[in-house]
């Protein structure tokens, strides 16, 4: 299995873009990027715009090669209504539209799925899926963080002979039992997660969110069969993000169980690129 993290906010816009390829099939999970509106009171510099685009651009081009076409959920990060050209005769496995979601994202998908035209539509909450021996499983519909207030996700798991990747989507931690099970009973080699929310701790992120995303974070750096945990999106939008207080033990943690934990750009072997955090100060 070849994970290929495509567009990250470590590499410089709000995404998790990811491309997998088995000898089986390819896969592009969520693709989109977008940028933060305002961020410190100021509005996308000139060099996240351009990036924007350069990562727009390499998912359009990525797509064209990749038989299914994932979306976890529809904030726009994740989904791009403005490029739906890429889902044509694609199979599009994506977050059911009509239930567990909330009004933003219903009428998001609404308008997305009246817009795209793939070859097969399949809604894949809680569904299982087996691409000769390429396997996938998507979960229940998880809340987009401590609560339902932005909605719901699914997360994917994708298994390939010894080879076992967990995408978690937006979690915002992991937060709950729910969404830290199932990585757990799924027994993963790689974990992609969105990670910590700490750039909005005290405001949208409470402290108790961080000490449960913690302690499951130690859960998880404890499974045996586990090599790289990737955590990146909303933790790669804090400047102090490794030295958080209890974030800096789940790197020695991680070093002492021989995982690597590491951004989606330091996975790729590229330069972390903070673009949003470093917003005025560049």
């Amino acid at each position: 299995m070849e994970i290929i993290p495509l567009a990250f906010d470590s590499l410089g816009t709000r995404s998790m873009a990811t491309k997998v390829v088995t000898k089986d099939a390819s896969i592009l999970i969520d693709p989109a990027a977008a940028l933060a509106p305002k961020r410190y009171g100021l509005p996308p510099s000139r060099r996240e715009r351009e990036r924007l685009e350069e990562h727009l651009d390499l998912i359009s081009r990525k797509a064209k090669g990749c038989q299914v076409l994932i979306v976890t959920h529809y904030h726009y990060d994740h989904h791009n209504p403005d490029r739906p050209e890429i889902f044509e005769g694609k199979i599009a496995l994506v977050k059911d539209p009509k239930h567990h979601i909330n009004r933003s994202q219903k009428l998001r998908a609404s308008r997305f799925l009246d817009l795209i035209n793939p070859k097969e539509l399949i809604y894949c909450d809680s569904t299982n899926f087996k691409i000769r021996d390429t396997y996938l499983k998507f979960s229940k519909p998880v809340c987009h963080g401590s609560s339902s207030k932005l909605g719901y996700v699914v997360e994917l798991f994708i298994e390939e002979g010894d080879e076992r990747l967990v995408f978690t989507s937006d979690v915002e931690g992991p937060i709950s039992s729910d969404q830290t099970d199932f990585i757990l009973q799924n027994d993963p080699t790689t974990v992609i997660l969105d990670g910590p929310m700490t750039y909005m701790l005290g405001y949208r992120y409470s402290e108790d969110s961080l000490r449960r995303t913690i302690a499951n974070l130690r859960s998880i750096l404890g499974l045996a069969n586990l090599e790289h945990l990737i955590i990146d999106h909303h933790f790669m939008r804090d400047l102090s993000y490794k030295y958080r207080p209890g974030i800096e033990e789940l790197y020695d943690l991680a070093a002492e169980n021989g995982i690597k934990l590491t951004s989606a750009a330091e996975f790729a072997g590229k330069k972390i690129e903070m673009l949003e955090a470093m917003r005025g100060l560049t």
